[in-house]
C-alpha cells in the first residue's frame, strides 16, 4: 500500500471514504456528514485532552468542515506545538463510532446489546438504582472513579454529596508511586527542571514516546543546546535509550539496586552535598548506615550493570551537581517494591543537593506562595468553590483496611481495591460503580478479575466518548462531549512561577452529548442532592474561581494560557535577583542572595526525610530505604514488561481513526537468541501465556531487548466488539499481569513472567 498523504488521509477517516462501518451502534455518528460543524472560524485558546498531559492549544473550524489544532504560542514551555495524539483530536470528533446518545444495556454484560435512550430516562435509572443501593447497603457501597485531571472533581463532588468515601483516580495504575514517595520524603510533589540539567539519569521514563510536550522539549533542549549527558537504564532499546549517551540493558525489576549503589558511592567517596544535607535533611545517618552494604559490585551481581560504570556515573553526576538529576520517572520496570525504588531515586537527588537549583528538582510556585515572596498580589489566587454542609461520611474507605496505605488513600486511592471489596467483601462489598473516562479493563491488572467484579455488581454507569472495553460491561453508558466541544473550569498549571489555563469550546457538541460538569450535576439533582450543586453552569463556576473578576476571566479566555511574574527557584541567586528586581516589595534575600532559608517541608521533622518515623509507624521496617528482593517470574519464564508509545495514550485512543491507522497492533519484542531457541521468526504468530492469562500476537525479533525479556506497548487487544478498529488487534497486556498490590504505594504490578510459543 502506498503511504502518500492522500492515502493516509483517506485511511485516517479524514476523507469521506474512511469512516464506513459494517454495523453501527445505536447512539453513534452513523449519519454524520461533512459540513455540519458549527464552531468558531477564529482561533480559540483551549486545552488538549488526547493524553493526560493536557497541553495548551489553539484551535479553529476550517471551512465549516475540519478543525485545525495547533499549540498555543503563549505557552512557551510547550513550544506552541502538539504531538501526533494532539493533532488527531478532529479525527476523534468526527468518528462515526463516537457516542452521541445515552445507551442502556439490554443484554448480558459484555454481550454488546444496547438501546438508545434519552437523558431524562438515563438519569432516572441512575437515581433509582443508586438510591436503592444506598438505602439497602449504605452510600459507601457505591464506588466512584475517574482518570485524574480536570473532570474528576465533578464526579468526586457527586460522591461526597451522595455520602460515599470511595473515590479513585488512576494513581495506583500509573503515577502513584513517585507521588507517594515524594510526599513521604519532601512532604509534597516536586517537579523536574530537565531543560537546565547538565546530567540526567533515567530509569525508563521514556519522554520521547510517552510524550509530555513541556518535559520532552526540556530534555531535548538540555541534550542539544546544553550538552547534557543522558544515561538510561532500561531493559529494552527504547527511543529514549536510543537518544542517550549511555544505555544499560538493566535486568527488569532491579533499578533500585543501581540507585542505592550510586548513593553508596556518593556517601563513601564524600561526593555528596554535606552542607545541604546538614541544613535540610533528617535521617541521613540511618540511611548512610543502610547503604554501606549496597556496593556497586553488589548491584552488578543483581542488575547486570557493571560496577565500574556505576562508580564512574556516580562521580560524573556529582561533578555536574547541583545542575543534575536522577529522573524519578513515570512508567518503569515496576515491581512490588515501588516505594523503595522511588525513594532510592529521590535519595540520590537529595545527596547531590539539587533542590531548588537549575537542572534539578523544585516545588511549584503557585500564586499564594509566589505572592508571599513578592510582597504583593503578583498573581491572582483562584477561589475554590467549596460547598458547605456536605454529608458527613463515617464509613471507612475500602482501601484503608491496612494503615500502610494511608498516603495513597488520600492521594487517588488504590483503584484495584474496588475489585477486592466487590469479590471478597473486604472491608465491605461494593455493589455499584460510577466511572468517568476510565478504562480499568486495560489499565488494571488481571482482566478476568475486573470482569468478575463487574459481573457481581448490581449497577454500573460509565461516562465516556466510546463504548470502551470497560463501558461494554456497564448498565448505562453516558456520552461525554469531546474536549473540543466543552468548556471547563480554570486550571492551575504553575511551575517556577504561577500560571493558569482554561479549556474552551471550539465547536458545538455533535449529537446529544454533554460535558461532565453538566452530567454529574444533573445526576445529583436526580438523586435529590441538588442543594450541593449551587453553580448554574460552567460560566458561574469560572467567575467564582476568579473572585467575580470579569476582566481576569476575559483575559484567561482570550489568551487561554496566562503566566505571571518571573521564574523563581529559591536557591538560585540569579533568579532571586531578577525576582526582587521585578517586585519592589519582595522579601529580602539571604546573605548569599538566595531564599534558601525560606524552604520548608511539610513533613513531621520539617526536613527532607531520608529515614521516616511516620513511614515506620505506617509500615514497620520501612522507615529506612532498603533493598528487598522480589521474585517476578518463574525459572522457565521470560520477563514481560510494557511501555507507552507516542501514538497512543494507554487504553484510551486505540479506536481513534487517525491513531488506529498509524498504529493498530503491538508486536512482542523478542531477542534473536531467544527467538531462535523457540523457533520463532520475525512476524510469526505467537502465544504468550502464564498463570494469569493467555494472549496471541506476533513477534518482532530485535536485538533491542534483553534475551531474558519480552516487551509490548500497552493498551491494545480490546476484547469488546464495540471498538471495531481496536478489538482483537494486538496483545492485551492486562490479561497477562497478575493481581498484586504493592506495599505502601498500593501500586499495580507491571512486570511479570510469561512463556511464549509459536502458533
Amino acid at each position: 500500500m502506498k503511504l502518500d498523504r492522500r492515502t493516509f488521509i483517506k485511511g485516517a477517516g479524514i476523507g469521506t471514504a474512511g469512516c464506513a462501518l459494517a454495523t453501527m451502534l445505536p447512539g453513534t455518528l452513523g449519519a454524520l456528514e461533512r459540513g455540519q460543524l458549527n464552531g468558531s472560524a477564529t482561533e480559540v485558546a483551549s486545552i488538549c485532552e488526547m493524553c493526560s498531559t493536557r497541553c495548551p492549544i489553539s484551535a479553529r473550524v476550517v471551512n465549516g468542515k475540519n478543525v485545525s489544532i495547533l499549540g498555543n504560542a503563549k505557552a512557551k514551555d510547550f513550544g506552541g506545538a502538539v504531538c501526533a495524539r494532539g493533532g488527531s483530536g478532529h479525527s476523534q470528533l468526527y468518528d462515526k463510532q463516537r457516542l452521541v446518545k445515552p445507551l442502556k444495556r439490554i443484554g448480558a454484560r459484555g454481550e454488546g446489546k444496547w438501546q438508545q435512550i434519552e437523558w431524562d430516562e438515563a438519569y432516572q435509572i441512575i437515581a433509582n438504582n443508586l438510591n436503592q443501593i444506598k438505602a439497602q447497603y449504605g452510600p459507601e457501597a457505591v464506588a466512584f472513579s475517574s482518570k485524574s485531571g480536570s473532570n474528576h472533581g465533578f464526579i468526586f463532588h457527586l460522591a461526597k454529596a451522595f455520602g460515599s468515601p470511595n473515590t479513585f483516580t488512576h494513581a495506583s495504575t500509573c503515577p502513584g508511586a513517585y507521588a507517594i514517595a515524594a510526599k513521604a520524603m519532601y512532604g509534597g510533589s516536586v517537579k523536574r527542571d530537565l531543560a537546565d540539567s547538565k546530567y540526567i539519569i533515567n530509569f525508563g521514563h521514556n519522554l520521547y514516546e510517552g510524550i509530555n510536550m513541556a518535559e520532552t522539549r526540556g530534555m531535548m533542549h538540555a541534550q542539544t543546546e546544553k550538552g547534557a549527558k543522558l544515561v538510561v537504564f532500561e531493559p529494552r532499546f527504547s527511543i529514549v535509550a536510543d537518544k542517550a549517551d549511555e544505555w544499560y540493558a538493566i535486568k527488569p525489576g532491579t533499578d533500585v539496586t543501581v540507585a542505592l549503589a550510586i548513593s553508596h558511592v556518593l556517601i563513601n567517596d564524600n561526593l555528596y552535598d554535606r552542607e545541604f544535607v546538614q541544613q535540610y535533611v533528617s535521617g541521613f545517618d540511618e540511611f548512610a548506615a543502610e547503604v554501606q552494604q549496597y556496593t556497586p559490585e553488589w548491584a552488578e551481581a543483581i542488575s547486570d550493570v557493571p560496577a565500574k560504570d556505576i562508580r564512574r556515573i556516580a562521580h560524573e553526576l556529582a561533578a555536574a551537581a547541583p545542575h543534575a538529576l536522577m529522573d524519578f520517572g513515570h512508567r518503569a520496570t515496576f515491581t512490588p517494591e515501588e516505594f523503595e525504588m522511588r525513594r532510592a531515586i529521590y535519595a540520590v537527588n537529595v545527596l547531590i543537593g539539587n533542590l531548588e537549583r537549575k537542572g534539578g528538582l523544585y516545588f511549584a510556585k503557585k500564586a499564594s506562595t509566589y505572592n508571599k515572596f513578592a510582597g504583593e498580589t503578583a498573581a491572582p489566587v483562584l477561589a475554590k468553590p467549596g460547598v458547605k454542609d456536605l454529608p458527613k461520611i463515617s464509613a471507612p474507605r475500602i482501601d484503608l483496611v491496612d494503615k500502610q496505605f494511608a498516603m495513597i488513600a488520600a492521594s487517588g486511592g488504590i483503584y484495584q481495591s474496588i475489585l477486592d471489596a466487590t469479590l471478597e467483601a473486604k472491608p465491605y462489598q461494593i455493589r455499584g460503580w460510577v466511572m468517568s473516562r476510565t478504562n480499568p479493563m486495560q489499565t488494571m491488572t488481571d482482566r478476568a478479575r475486573v470482569v468478575a467484579a463487574m459481573n457481581k455488581m448490581d449497577f454500573i454507569v460509565s461516562c465516556d466518548i466510546y463504548v470502551s472495553e470497560t463501558a461494554a460491561y456497564a448498565d448505562l453508558v453516558l456520552p461525554e462531549s469531546t474536549y473540543l466541544e466543552r468548556d471547563e473550569e480554570i486550571a492551575d498549571i504553575s511551575s517556577k512561577n504561577p500560571a493558569y489555563y482554561v479549556r474552551q469550546k471550539v465547536v458545538e457538541p455533535i449529537g446529544d452529548t454533554r460535558a461532565s460538569i453538566q452530567i454529574f450535576k444533573e445526576i445529583g439533582v436526580a438523586l435529590g442532592l441538588g442543594e450541593y450543586f449551587p453553580w448554574d453552569n460552567i460560566e458561574t463556576l469560572q467567575l467564582f474561581q476568579t473572585g467575580n473578576n470579569p476582566a481576569l476571566l476575559q483575559q484567561l479566555k482570550q489568551d487561554g494560557y496566562v503566566s505571571y511574574g518571573t521564574p523563581l527557584m529559591l536557591r538560585e541567586a540569579g533568579m532571586v535577583k531578577q525576582f526582587t528586581k521585578a517586585h519592589s516589595n519582595a522579601v529580602a534575600a539571604d546573605a548569599d542572595g538566595t531564599y534558601a532559608s525560606h524552604i520548608k517541608f511539610n513533613t513531621p521533622t520539617g526536613k527532607i526525610e531520608l529515614s521516616s518515623a511516620k513511614v515506620e509507624q505506617l509500615a514497620e521496617g520501612r522507615g529506612v530505604i532498603r533493598y528487598r528482593e522480589v521474585n517476578l517470574k518463574k525459572a522457565d519464564e521470560l520477563f514481560f514488561i510494557q511501555g507507552k508509545t507516542a501514538i497512543h495514550t494507554n487504553g484510551a485512543t486505540h479506536n481513534v481513526p487517525m491513531l488506529a491507522n498509524l498504529m493498530s497492533d503491538n508486536a512482542m519484542w523478542i531477542h534473536p537468541v531467544t527467538a531462535n531457541l523457540l523457533n520463532i521468526a520475525n512476524g510469526d504468530r505467537i502465544r504468550i501465556y502464564n498463570d494469569t492469562g493467555s494472549e496471541e500476537g506476533h513477534a518482532l525479533v530485535t536485538p533491542g531487548i534483553r534475551p531474558d525479556t519480552v516487551f509490548a506497548y500497552m493498551g491494545f487487544g480490546s476484547k469488546n466488539k464495540e471498538l471495531t478498529r481496536a478489538t482483537g488487534k494486538g496483545i492485551h497486556c492486562g490479561n497477562l499481569l497478575p493481581h498484586v498490590t504493592s506495599p505502601v504505594t498500593g501500586m499495580n504490578l507491571h512486570t511479570t513472567g510469561v512463556k511464549i510459543e509459536k502458533i
